[in-house]
């Protein structure tokens, strides 16, 4: 008897009773709590779909190629989707969600291009265990930052740190990581970039600010204006996380 880790990619197959042309080229994983509603969006955008992996994940068509998107929340949901898909032959993994801001430099508004993210979520280590920080792949960077210049999107790249327990935060704490230099502090982008990292697959992190918490913001502080940037951020990190998965095809 085989165990998950020692699924091969025709048991994976055989697992979701599909064929191989059923398997997206690239997988966007949104780290959010608002599965339904994000859900439902992607869902819209992937008109034709054509199979639900899981009750968070959906798979469809957008032009010519074939995609997937997965609501997650923390390492462990990201790992499961993104250890699957990796085992089936999925190439491209976009990470996109949100992240709190631990540098004054960067603004509600800006695309974070995450260049590398500490291991401290508790599930990237079961990938790479002899690593602290795992990189991006540096293509699809570069490829972002090419986009976002040519759109005149605003953005800022640098590392983030993901930890596997938002609520234990505490100023300290998110001084301690600011002083490191991590641009902000998630719970995602370590586990899908060491995953990928392990089955040899490409992936990056394109983030948006949530919350500036090293100036003493929280997820409950309510600031219409700042509201508005978010969801605009949104629109251009999907725009940019689309392009990334099916138009940019100078990659592998």
């Amino acid at each position: 008897m085989k165990l998950y880790g020692e699924f091969t990619k025709h048991d994976w197959l055989q697992a979701f009773r599909i064929d191989e042309k059923d398997v997206p080229s690239a997988m966007i994983v949104h780290g959010a709590w608002e599965h339904e509603t994000n859900l439902q969006q992607w869902k819209q955008i992937l008109r034709e779909t054509t199979w639900n992996p899981h009750w968070n994940c959906v798979v469809g068509h957008w032009k010519h190629g074939l995609i997937g998107f997965a609501n997650v929340f923390g390492g462990p949901s990201a790992a499961v989707i993104c250890h699957q898909f990796a085992s089936l032959g999925t190439r491209r993994f976009i990470q996109t969600g949100y992240f709190g801001g631990l540098s004054r430099n960067v603004q509600f508004g800006d695309i974070f291009i995450v260049t590398g993210a500490e291991m401290a979520d508790g599930v990237s280590h079961w990938y790479l265990p002899d690593q602290q920080m795992v990189q991006a792949d540096i293509q699809l960077v570069e490829a972002a930052v090419q986009f976002c210049e040519k759109k005149q999107y605003r953005y800022v790249t640098g590392t983030v740190f993901t930890t596997g327990a938002i609520m234990v935060e505490t100023k300290e704490m998110a001084e301690a990581w600011a002083q490191k230099g991590h641009i902000g502090v998630d719970m995602e982008t370590a586990t899908t970039l060491a995953v990928a990292k392990k089955f040899g697959k490409k992936a990056v992190a394109l983030l948006n600010l949530s919350d500036h918490i090293i100036k003493g913001d929280t997820f409950y502080t309510v600031d219409p204006d700042q509201q508005k940037k978010k969801r605009e951020t949104d629109e251009k990190i999907r725009e940019l996380a689309i392009y990334l998965s099916t138009s940019f095809n100078d990659l592998p």
